[in-house]
């Protein structure tokens, strides 16, 4: 284990390694973003076209936010990742449960795009950001 104040000593020295991913994944998120369109298009028209780049574009919105929240949490003390964490997951769940209930309760025909733009968002994001950390972050960690 390292010696306290060694991390501490690391972070400084390299300020921008916790949100160095994030270009990747959000570029990777408007590609997304852009074949949800044409295959929610394909199948239910503009409604469709438009509930698939939205679920991907929400999922691409939470994650980012999350990742600058617990950056901000880590670059204070890394003991407050885990309240903050879990409180903007909260807080996440609960408005996204929110608007798709309330967005149900219009018979929206992009409904089922929507979701399924959201679950294509996590996916992909998940996907790259496996991609990044194997590749692309191991590459650079000090062996």
């Amino acid at each position: 284990m390292a010696e306290p104040g060694t991390r501490a000593a690391e972070a400084v020295a390299d300020r921008g390694w916790r949100l160095r991913h994030l270009p990747v994944l959000v570029v990777a998120s408007v590609l997304m973003a852009a074949v949800a369109a044409v295959a929610g298009g394909l199948a239910r028209g503009a409604d469709g076209a438009l509930g698939a780049a939205a679920g991907v574009a929400v999922t691409a919105v939470s994650y980012t936010l999350t990742t600058v929240v617990l950056a901000w949490a880590d670059a204070r003390d890394p003991q407050l990742v885990l309240p903050f964490g879990l409180g903007v997951y909260i807080a996440k769940m609960t408005l996204l449960g929110g608007v798709m209930v309330l967005v149900a309760s219009t018979g929206w025909p992009g409904l089922v795009p929507f979701a399924l733009g959201i679950a294509a968002g996590v996916v992909v994001w998940t996907g790259v950001h496996i991609w990044w950390l194997a590749a692309v972050h191991a590459r650079r960690a000090p062996r």
